[in-house]
């Protein structure tokens, strides 16, 4: 079975990323010659900036999250893609989806193959140094976020705004993007000043929801939110729990739906669809007049 991120995740990373990359293309190097992971809080000597790590943890954890989600699609008979290209909804090769699950095993794909999408916004969560001692490297773990001076995965700001970006692009490319759910994945808490947002969000059907997979992101069981008042956020301890949400996407085929118009426009739209004599002719013919 498939694991949620843990601190062995993070040491793959860097094990398997040294083997074609060098310890300043994945480290901070300090002035003593000291590699971290991120600058430690009590550091106080020069900085410069890590830009080379960003491809390949981007990299290692869309295929983590491939792995993650690949035994609920194989149930389904579906297929976990990464790198998922459809234009038709604003997913090009210059902007493609990270993960999706498709009912075919294609990175380019249409869009009624198309499942769910799965944005992946994670990182380095826990401070790390590499010691070198002649040929043999050792990985040392210095804390969790709270000891270091980076704001990891979700609690990055321009990674939340990049997120809401791409899903409203998804959402307002094409009308058939209107029934597929969309889902951050993440590893981190978010921040308070994001607890509203994402259940307007989510409330809102723009996206179904920010998932963090990393069920213990603090060290010695420290205090973190475990999800926000309208589940917007909800943190994953487990995946048992992961595959029940992911099954409760599935359960019912739901509409994205949006508007600005007076309360009469919408009072002559709602009398319309009420005539019909079905309840889901009613929803069918609001969906359709309300997007006219």
């Amino acid at each position: 079975m498939a694991e949620l991120w843990t601190k062995d995740k993070e040491i793959d990373f860097f094990l398997s990323s040294r083997k074609f990359a060098t310890p300043e293309q994945l480290f901070y190097v300090s002035d003593d010659k000291k590699y971290f992971a991120y600058w430690p809080k009590s550091y106080k000597g020069s900085k410069t900036t890590l830009q080379s790590r960003n491809s390949l943890i981007g990299n290692f954890t869309e295929k983590f999250s491939v792995d993650l989600l690949q035994n609920f699609a194989k149930k389904h008979n579906w297929f976990a893609v990464q790198g998922v290209v459809c234009d038709e909804i604003g997913l090009s090769k210059q902007s493609s989806a990270d993960v999706a699950i498709c009912k075919t095993n294609n990175q380019i794909q249409k869009p009624e193959n198309i499942l769910m999408l799965f944005e992946v916004k994670m990182s380095i969560v826990w401070n790390w140094e590499l010691i070198k001692h002649n040929d043999i490297e050792k990985l040392i773990c210095l804390g969790d976020y709270t000891t270091h001076k980076g704001n990891p995965g979700l609690l990055r700001s321009d990674s939340m705004l990049k997120a809401i970006g791409k899903s409203i692009n998804i959402r307002v490319s094409d009308y058939v993007a209107s029934r597929i759910p969309i889902v951050i994945l993440g590893n981190t808490p978010i921040t308070q000043s994001y607890y509203k947002k994402v259940d307007f969000l989510f409330s809102a059907g723009i996206i179904q929801g920010f998932w963090s997979v990393n069920a213990n992101p603090l060290d010695n069981n420290g205090q973190n939110i475990k999800e926000t008042e309208k589940k917007g956020f909800i943190r994953i301890d487990n995946y048992s729990e992961l595959d029940k949400h992911l099954e409760n996407l599935i359960t019912e085929p739901k509409e994205f739906f949006s508007s600005m118009k007076s309360k009469k426009d919408l009072g002559k739209i709602i009398e319309v669809a009420n005539q019909e004599t079905e309840i889901e002719m009613k929803a069918q013919k609001f969906l359709k007049l309300i997007r006219d």
